[in-house]
């Protein structure tokens, strides 16, 4: 992978014009086209070709071009983490795994034997299954899980052991979209002797809406599954992680390797194809979740909706301070644009929602969407919603699904860049056919 240049661009070479003479950074769309999609120099193809082959011919032992055996290096996946490090702000290096779960696993096995982990307790089903049921029986990993958004300083810092080598944190969670205050969380892994990791798991937000590393954050996780991909077709995962972290990323790297939980090039080439768009679709993406959330919030059949972007949100003020430079500009240019006095600004395309009554309720409204697919994941161009209790979070004990929150009638929905009229009128009529018998 080639070594960042203006957060990340490493394009030296465009039509004559050397880019290094360039002295700010290019936007954050700019990145998304052209960094780790260089012109290719013997054909001048200017997106990048998919490299199927397992092995590289070797002009002598251990002379090469860079590749010996695909497991260890692709050019695809080197293309790829290269556009990662650039999106994610502060990034250097990055890496790329089989699936969001590979990601995960491969970041707590790093962490060795009897270990301690701070785990924010409204996480994925899928990191919660694998630090409770897979690495506390294989490597003796102890998971402490705690409420860091509304838990005080001191209940957190009684948490940490001598052994707390990581913070685990979501944010917006899934799928009660709470909201952690990163640079408080990394304050105080920072004044413990342990001195813990603090990683962010950024798949809700996307390199688009949050930046964690500029907040301090070690690691930054994402299922690239999810938006960065973002047309439901491939299963990724990445890591990354700032200059100062070369070490770390080596020893990553080697795990990478060792345990051989890699993507194939076709998904790297997919994926990079995918993160081109990014910044347009995560701007669709928010600008119609706004429009859902706002349709939500004026209907009599629902309880409450939960959604940082609204105004009425109690983290509004958490979630503008935790955007991303780039997404800022956007957030202040649309509201600017916008006004009307609503109030609120796009914030992902996440939202949850309790309807008012039960499963029972819950299940029509599934069943009787029209653009809503109802399936699991996220972050696709296609809208989905689900019922967390019974599908993405059904491996969490029903008690502390309880207490999280997360009911039978509590739907999540991921919004995506249909039109916006469309969707607001698909969930409203959804809605009045939950309220009713009858189902459509």
């Amino acid at each position: 992978m080639s070594p960042a240049l203006f957060n990340g661009s490493t394009n030296n070479h465009s039509n004559g014009i050397n880019v290094f003479a360039k002295q700010t950074p290019d936007g954050f769309g700019t990145r998304a086209i052209h960094v780790g999609s260089e012109a290719d120099p013997q054909t001048g193809a200017v997106i990048p070709s998919i490299s199927l082959s397992t092995t590289y011919k070797q002009d002598g032992v251990g002379h090469h071009k860079g590749f010996e055996y695909s497991r260890s290096g692709n050019p695809n996946r080197n293309a790829l983490e290269t556009t990662l490090a650039s999106l994610e702000s502060g990034g250097a290096h990055a890496l790329a795994f089989s699936s969001g779960s590979a990601t995960t696993a491969t970041i707590l096995q790093s962490l060795g034997p009897n270990a301690h982990v701070v785990s924010v307790n409204d996480v994925y089903g899928g990191t919660f299954r694998y630090m409770a049921r897979v690495a506390s029986e294989n490597q003796g990993l102890e998971t402490t899980f705690v409420d860091l958004e509304n838990a005080d300083d001191e209940t957190i810092l009684a948490t940490f052991r001598p052994n707390t080598k990581l913070v685990w944190i979501e944010s917006p969670t899934n799928p009660t979209l709470r909201l952690i205050d990163i640079p408080r969380i990394v304050s105080l892994a920072r004044s413990v002797p342990s001195s813990p990791l603090v990683l962010v798991d950024n798949t809700f937000l996307s390199p688009y809406y949050s930046s964690p590393l500029l907040q301090g954050a070690d690691v930054v996780l994402h299922s690239l599954t999810k938006y960065v991909n973002g047309h439901s077709d491939v299963v990724m995962g990445a890591l990354i992680l700032p200059a100062h972290h070369a070490a770390l990323t080596e020893k990553l790297r080697f795990l990478q390797n060792a345990i051989g939980a890699v993507p194939s090039a076709y998904d790297c080439w997919l994926a990079q194809r995918g993160a081109k768009t990014l910044h347009l679709r995560m701007k669709a993406h928010g600008t119609n979740a706004l429009a859902v959330a706002r349709a939500l919030q004026r209907s009599p059949l629902v309880e409450e909706v939960i959604y940082p972007g609204l105004a009425s949100h109690p983290r509004h003020e958490l979630a503008y301070r935790s955007l991303s430079p780039h997404a800022r500009k956007f957030v202040d240019a649309y509201v600017v644009q916008e006004g009307d006095g609503a109030g609120g600004f796009p914030y992902g395309g996440m939202i949850s929602f309790r309807i008012r009554g039960g499963a029972e309720e819950a299940d029509r409204f599934l069943r009787t969407t029209r653009l809503f697919t109802l399936a699991e994941s996220l972050g696709g161009v296609e809208s989905l919603a689900e019922l967390p209790a019974q599908m993405t979070h059904g491996s969490i004990p029903p008690a502390e699904r309880a207490l999280l929150g997360i009911g039978d009638n509590l739907i999540r929905l991921s919004v995506g860049v249909e039109e916006a009229e469309d969707l607001v009128a698909d969930i409203e009529q959804a809605l009045q056919a939950a309220a009713t018998s009858q189902v459509a």
